[in-house]
């Protein structure tokens, strides 16, 4: 199973707002444990602080086609962001949830790009206090959108951000269903005066659903964000 973000592809139009980043190879430092054998850092680099609750496995226990995704995303990251360091404590779930992940996230829809995608994701995951996701994909939205402030804004009120009314419709109703509200044909209808039809509305709702699951398990296992992430995209 091949896993990509389509980050490299973005690689031109982002450059000018990433920061300097040095390559760390987060996942090829290793330290020796008491048995003599190898495993995967579980703290960052500038922090005594574990990434998360869990602790990973050995990278030599691991399924090679988990090993392959993990470089694979460092490579285009260029660090490994910790969500697949926690996420191979359980491999069949780590299959799941980026198999999951890419079709949401990275299948090209008529209507919503990266950027509608990355929108909802902070809005959602900002209304469940999630830190880890909140962080990582204000970063991705400030690189596909180009806007270094917007994501900050809908992070601290999405409803006074400075959105398009198109965005504040894809908001609302992405809000309406990460908060369990009873969706109804008026909530079809708003999206419909703003140029959304039926399947966008699902591309929506997928969006939101996924973040309000990803938000509940980066809280119990007390998932910390790459020191990167915080610096991506805050330059033009």
């Amino acid at each position: 199973m091949k896993w990509t973000f389509g980050f490299l592809r973005h690689r031109r139009a982002a450059c000018s707002l990433l920061l300097p980043v040095v390559r760390r190879d987060i996942w090829r430092k290793i330290h020796v444990t008491a048995g003599g054998g190898q495993q995967i850092h579980t703290q960052s680099p500038e922090s005594s602080r574990p990434i998360g609750r869990y602790p990973t496995p050995n990278k030599e226990d691991l399924p090679q086609d988990i090993v392959k995704q993990m470089e694979a995303a460092e490579k285009e990251y260029g660090f490994l962001p910790n969500v697949f360091k926690l996420m191979s404590h359980r491999p069949a779930e780590f299959r799941a949830l980026f198999t999951y992940y890419d079709a949401i996230m990275n299948r090209k829809t008529e209507r919503l790009n990266k950027a509608d995608k990355e929108l909802i994701a902070v809005a959602v995951s900002a209304a469940n206090k999630c830190l880890y996701c909140v962080t990582k994909h204000s970063a991705l939205h400030r690189i596909f959108s180009k806007h270094p402030t917007l994501a900050d804004q809908v992070i601290v009120n999405w409803e006074l951000a400075e959105l398009s009314h198109q965005e504040l419709a894809m908001l609302k109703f992405a809000m309406a269903v990460a908060r369990a509200e009873t969706i109804t044909e008026e909530h079809f209808k708003e999206l419909e005066e703003h140029g959304f039809d039926q399947e966008d509305a699902w591309d929506i709702a997928m969006v939101s659903a996924f973040f309000a699951l990803a938000n509940r398990l980066a809280h119990f296992t007390d998932l910390r964000p790459n020191k990167e992430l915080y610096s991506l995209g805050r330059i033009l």
